[in-house]
């Protein structure tokens, strides 16, 4: 996901985005440790989503304080 994509969102649409990515994670970790996942990649491309969309969040609330 890209960056100007998470930006794009509103705060509760990122903030679901993090719990289906959450749960990916588990499910993708529970695949890896059972050698059925193929494509380990997958699992740090969303550890990345996750903290993308958290630096986004917390820009915006950083913006609020300011203003």
């Amino acid at each position: 996901m890209k960056i100007y994509e998470i930006r794009e969102m509103k705060n509760e649409e990122i903030l679901k985005r993090i719990e289906d990515e959450k749960g990916n994670m588990i499910d993708l970790r529970f695949q890896h440790e059972l050698k059925n996942l193929t494509n380990t990649a997958k699992l740090n491309l969303a550890k990345k989503d996750v903290a993308k969309m958290k630096t986004v969040l917390k820009e915006r609330e950083l913006a609020a304080l300011k203003s």
